[in-house]
């Protein structure tokens, strides 16, 4: 057991200052701990020596010292390569509280002793995941290694550590990888030809994506055996379920097992290893492999296959099934084959891949195959991507854009040396995946865009890892990513931005056109030509009126949505005269608005001036927090109680202010019961029952030299605050003008009689004047002294009233310190010997707190119920603005908003903030000019954007208003300047075609095609999208892999976020793009008529009722089925007896008894889907359902095709269009009555549920 004296020996020898010595501030606080722990292990070894147990010792560090420590070593930067761990932001907010770094009302009395050791069990959910999306200062707080050890010396073993390794992205940039792939691991055995998966539970593994494949070898090694000395090789298999941890070597086969190469040169991330992906390690047996390496041959995957139901339906949701074991569902599935691009020209087949066929979460009419609708292709989710799925669709079913990519049109078009662009990398990887999207022919259900993935997060590290992440965000990278990858103009020329020098509508428009012209010159692709427009930014000058106009492009449009954005508060407002009553004056005032324009709202209504304002808040009778001019109104709970107190000098509350020598002291003052006594050594504050409501002083400099005079400022103040203000005064009757100081009471009527406060502490009123004493020793004038003049004056302040104490330690009139809330005490004599002779007796940050014995309070204040004070009696304000803006706020609500609302909003003027001047070059200064957008040309596809995210530092909201917009007939063209200004310079008789302005007679009227919609809260929740299938004209639902048919209405919601809108037009949309997309199908045609021309005639089944539709090519085989089925060029139906007959069991055996060659309706041009079926190339596909969620990664069973630096491929495509009528199954409906599940996937109006 460890004695007395050796603790005490070492407590003495290793204890920082006592608690009676200031802790001074740490200039270097890491030499300084360490030199205290070097003596500290000194005296450790010889405690060790000596027999002592040392284990048990107290920390030697302050709070202070503590804090110092973990600042120093979090302000270090990450370097690529370290190890940081990631503590929950509920456990350091507890710690930093505990340590007085942060205040909260709800946890004043939490110390460090109660803080625990580090816990991170917050961050996961009831099955142990760890949550969805992490972000730095909401959920988490990332600290380096050196500081999380730290932590755990001091406070224990933590509990659920995660460590993360700092790993290097693009530019020079380092990060945190919060979420490391975490990979399953099997053991290959010998378990029989018809061994099934056993053996106990199977292990895990987590890697960084940036360890080489060396390293990843190793830990799966590791997590199976402990012997390092047996060979072995690595097989990565298909995702699944597994219910054990012995693999069976008879399974490779059917598992699709590759094996994997231990190449130095590359990394997980490199090798497109995504998390939950399952490796097989196999060791040797005696010398011996356990499988021969080359008779594992890729086959389709085994039958049973897990089909998890969508995450999001009307059925159930998402958080219940958490709770519930997982059900498999099983169905039959046969290989078929898949097309994938190949370049042009190119006789390379792509590598064989197993797909399944869509099975609508497992149930089956039985076995057939499956041709999947071009442009219903899912897309699986690879952890947390489906913000990524979402934006691809909707992009994905932009005709236009289709068709550019399709056409093969981009790869003329390619731009690799523009150093803005992405070397071609992003457009290359783009068109791939559209020609995966809307492959006509194609079985597969999902596709996981990995090839996508990696080239997007090289060249925008922002969306690398498995977070959650804005879609708009990759929307607007894409689409600019794209513009530079396909940007014509090689050598982008320097041009000034022209002036607006003022004039009519013709010299706007030449503006307009110039500016235009001048981007042109720099941008010109296929994203300029379908999506991008301009707005025009008009700017006035408040003080000359200078206008600025300029014109700038736009991609999409980023709309505020105008609901009830106001912030509604009660405002206690304390007048400094005090004959005047303090007020609750109700406020209503922009959400985003700071302290500064709350004040200047407050100034406008009382007649003050806002500089003179001070706002605080106040909490448990004491200021809680200084409001300043920079904190926003948003940051406030409802319930926070808002004091704003006038004063007779600057509020100093404005960062811009700047000191002067005169400046009178500002002190807060505290109301408090008289504490108990403190012991002499020690220097901190007493325990105090603080009561009543706080106050401010203003005490002038020339008081501040006087205790007295600092007493009466106080008494002047208190005055307001009680009933009984005429006893804090002595009084006097007939005063001689030599001696006595008038200070009248305008709310106090002259008294004949005063209260009596007697030794026992009761209260009697009784007749008379006071002459001098105290309210316990009065004398008292009699009704006999009738020579008293009836007129009162006071001539001095009652003294005793209470103890005036100063108090040091409050910061912007809050008490601060570590651990401290009520600062600390100084007493007058010690502050008077510091201070020289004549100097004032205060500093910054001092406060005083007057102590009120019993009786004291008791007769000015009240008992229990304060009946005598006055700090209930606030007079109801309401000002007319308030009251208008309460009517317009329920008008609203009761109107509910539409996407016009969203549009008036964008082009309503507004002042620009103080923190973002604009520099006026007539008046030579910067000015807060009055700001105003207004849309001036619009693109043929309008990307609109609802801006429902905000991000007020700390606050971070969703706003989840329903906004209705139209699905059809979306009228622009009174909100568009170009048609206004072009039709006025019609009927003026100009000419507008040499200003760029056409079709005025024509409405800008847009119909909505795509919706990306995003459910549940900020920092996660899931992302899906609706989008209008052009080829079919059938809306469809896309859940992450899952997609079924839907309806447009369903994509009006509340959880809509992104809209994509077409413009109606008589004449096709893109311009040049257009032009290039037709050239390229002439192109074709005519190489299709050449090479027809050199084969033998194929007699083709015709439509009997559509003689000039395209005929239908198919093998002779086929057998013709009830239903009509789509002809190439038309929506319309053929007779069910020219319809295809449903394929057979067996795969094609060679191409020419698939098809012929396609010929064009007109014999001149190929649609683009026709173009891109030109060629074909059948690789095996191989079947398994994935699972879809933002958390899970979802399997995909499509092999990646080969990878070039050019895409020139075009998918196998056939001529026709599939769909639910024409005898094959769709794959996005399914028979109801044999699918309990069909309508699973319908939006519901308010769904509440969410992705974590």
């Amino acid at each position: 057991m460890q004695s007395d004296s050796s603790s005490s020996m070492k407590r003495s020898a290793s204890e920082g200052p006592s608690s009676a010595t200031p802790v001074p501030i740490m200039t270097d606080p890491i030499s300084s701990i360490d030199s205290a722990r070097e003596h500290e292990i000194e005296i450790d070894a010889y405690m060790a020596e000596q027999g002592e147990d040392i284990s048990t010792q107290p920390g030697s560090l302050t709070i202070e010292q503590k804090v110092a420590r973990i600042k120093y070593l979090r302000d270090k930067p990450m370097v690529a390569g370290d190890t940081w761990y990631i503590i929950s932001r509920q456990w350091f907010r507890h710690w930093e509280i505990a340590c007085g770094i942060l205040s909260d009302k709800s946890l004043e009395s939490l110390q460090e002793k109660d803080i625990g050791p580090p816990d991170n069990s917050s961050l996961f959910d009831s099955q142990g995941n760890l949550i969805s999306n992490l972000v730095e200062h909401i959920d988490v707080e990332f600290l380096p290694e050196e500081a999380w050890s730290e932590l755990v010396a001091w406070y224990g073993q933590p509990i659920n550590p995660l460590p993360r390794s700092v790993i290097a992205k693009a530019f020079l940039q380092t990060a945190l990888e919060l979420r490391p792939p975490r990979l399953k691991v099997l053991v290959l055995k010998d378990l029989g030809p018809d061994g099934d998966i056993a053996g106990p539970p199977h292990s895990y593994v987590t890697v960084s994506i940036k360890d080489p494949m060396k390293t990843l070898f190793k830990a799966l090694v590791s997590a199976v055996t402990a012997r390092s000395n047996i060979p072995y090789r690595i097989w990565k298999i298909e995702p699944g379920e597994f219910p054990g941890s012995h693999f069976s070597a008879s399974k490779l086969a059917s598992w699709g097992a590759e094996l994997v190469s231990e190449e130095t040169d590359k990394t997980v991330e490199d090798n497109m290893i995504e998390p939950e992906d399952p490796f097989v390690v196999e060791f040797q047996e005696d010398g011996v492999w356990i499988v021969d390496a080359s008779q594992v041959v890729r086959a389709p995957p085994p039958s049973a296959v897990h089909v998890p139901p969508p995450l999001f339906s009307n059925d159930n949701d998402f958080f219940s099934r958490l709770s519930n074991q997982r059900t498999s569902a099983f169905q039959n599935t046969q290989p078929f084959r898949t097309p994938s691009p190949s370049r042009r020209g190119s006789s390379s087949k792509a590598k064989e891949s197993s797909v399944a066929p869509f099975k609508s979460f497992g149930f089956s009419k039985g076995s057939s195959k499956i041709i999947q609708e071009p442009g219903t292709l899912g897309l699986g989710n690879m952890g947390n991507t489906c913000f990524m799925n979402s934006a691809l669709q909707c992009l994905a079913h932009t005709k236009e854009l289709t068709d550019y990519f399709l056409s093969g049109v981009y790869q003329e078009e390619l731009n690799p040396d523009n150093p803005l662009g992405m070397h071609g990398a992003i457009a290359e990887a783009f068109g791939l995946l559209l020609h995966r999207i809307w492959a006509r022919d194609s079985t597969s259900t999902s596709y996981s865009p990995r090839e996508f993935k990696s080239q997007l997060q090289r060249f925008a590290p922002q969306f690398s890892g498995y977070q959650q992440h804005d879609s708009q965000e990759l929307v607007a990278f894409l689409l600019d990513g794209l513009h530079e990858d396909l940007n014509r103009v090689l050598k982008k020329p320097y041009v000034e931005k022209p002036d607006w020098e003022g004039g009519g509508d013709l010299e706007l428009a030449k503006l307009a056109q110039t500016s235009w012209d001048g981007y042109m010159k720099r941008n010109d692709s296929v994203i300029v030509d379908l999506f991008q427009g301009q707005y025009k930014s008009t700017l006035v000058c408040p003080e000359c009126e200078k206008v600025s106009i300029t014109f700038d492009p736009f991609m999409y449009l980023t709309l505020p949505l105008p609901v009830n954005k106001k912030w509604w508060h009660v405002i206690h407002y304390v007048p400094w005269d005090p004959s005047l009553p303090h007020q609750k004056v109700l406020v209503g005032i922009g959400r985003n608005s700071a302290f500064k324009d709350l004040k200047h709202l407050l100034g406008r209504w009382m007649g003050v001036r806002p500089k003179r304002l001070l706002t605080l808040e106040v909490f448990n009778h004491r200021f809680y927090k200084n409001l300043d001019d920079s904190i926003l109104c948003s940051d406030m709970a409802d319930n926070d109680q808002i004091f704003c107190f006038e004063l007779p000098c600057n509020s100093r509350q404005s960062r811009s202010y700047k000191p002067k020598d005169n400046d009178p002291f500002i002190l807060p003052v505290i109301l408090t019961d008289v504490a108990p006594p403190r012991p002499s050594y020690s220097n901190y504050s007493r325990g105090t029952n603080n009561f009543g409501c706080p106050f401010i002083v203003v005490v002038e400099r020339d008081q501040a030299g006087s205790v007295d005079a600092m007493y009466d400022a106080v008494i002047e103040r208190l005055r307001r605050w009680t009933v009984h203000e005429r006893d804090l005064y002595t009084w006097q009757a007939n005063p001689s003008p030599s001696d006595a100081v008038t200070i009248p009471i305008s709310t106090v009527s002259p008294i004949n009689s005063v209260a009596e406060i007697k030794e026992n502490g009761d209260v009697s009123e009784v007749d008379g004047m006071v002459i001098e004493g105290d309210i316990a020793d009065q004398k008292i004038f009699g009704d006999d002294d009738s020579g008293m003049e009836p007129d009162a004056y006071i001539v001095g302040t009652k003294q005793g009233v209470f103890n005036l104490r100063l108090y040091t330690g409050y910061k912007d009139y809050t008490a601060g310190g570590y651990g401290s809330n009520n600062g600390r005490s100084e007493q007058w004599e010690t502050r008077i010997e510091d201070i020289e002779l004549g100097a004032p007796l205060l500093k910054e940050g001092d406060a005083f707190l007057c102590e009120f014995d019993e009786n004291m309070k008791s007769y000015y204040f009240g008992t229990s119920q304060f009946e005598n004070s006055r700090w209930d009696e606030w007079v109801l304000f309401k000002h007319p603005e308030y009251l208008a803006a309460k009517e317009v706020a329920a008008a609203q609500k009761a109107k509910g908003i539409t996407l016009d609302d969203c549009l008036a909003e964008f082009t309503k003027q507004e002042q620009l903030g103080e923190d973002d001047l604009w520099y006026c070059p007539r008046c030579k200064k910067h000015q807060q000019a009055t700001k105003k957008f207004d849309l001036w040309k619009v693109p043929d596809i309008l990307a609109v954007h609802l801006k429902r995210f905000s991000n007020n530092r700390t606050l971070r909201d969703k706003i989840d208003t329903f906004v209705d917009f139209p699905i059809e007939g979306l009228d622009l063209t009174a909100l568009v300047g170009e048609r206004q200004v072009g039709t006025r310079l019609v009927q003026s008789g100009a000419d507008i075609n040499e200003l760029g302005i056409r079709d005025v007679e024509e409405p800008l009227i847009y119909d909505l095609y795509a919706v990306d919609e995003h459910l549940g809260g900020l920092g996660g929740g899931h992302y899906r999208a609706y989008a209008l299938n052009h080829v079919t004209e059938q809306w469809y639902h896309f859940d992450d892999s899952y997609v079924t048919r839907s309806d447009a209405s369903h994509a009006v919601n509340s959880n809509a976020y992104l809209l994509f809108y077409k413009r109606r037009s008589n004449a096709p949309l893109g311009g040049k793009t257009n032009e290039k997309i037709e050239e390229a199908g002439r192109k074709a045609a005519a190489e299709t008529e050449e090479e027809t021309a050199t084969e033998p005639e194929v007699q083709l089944p015709t439509p009997p009722s559509e003689n000039g539709a395209t005929p239908f090519p198919f093998p002779s085989t086929q057998q013709p089925s009830n239903a009509g089925y789509l002809t190439p060029r038309s929506n319309t139906r053929s007779t069910p007896t020219s319809s295809p007959p449903p394929l057979d069991d067996g795969d094609p055996t060679t191409l020419e008894t698939q098809s012929d060659d396609l010929i064009a309706e007109d014999g001149l041009t190929l649609c683009p889907l026709e173009l891109a079926s030109h060629q074909f190339d059948f690789p095996d596909p191989s079947a398994r359902a994935s699972p879809t969620s933002s958390v899970e990664v979802e399997p995909d069973y499509d092999d990646n095709p080969p990878r070039s630096s050019l895409f020139r491929a075009h998918a196998n495509i056939d001529s026709w269009v599939g769909s639910s009528q024409n005898g094959l199954p769709s794959p996005a409906v399914s028979d109801p009555d044999i699918n309990p599940f069909s309508d699973m996937n319908l939006q519901k109006s308010a769904d509440d549920s969410m992705d974590i």
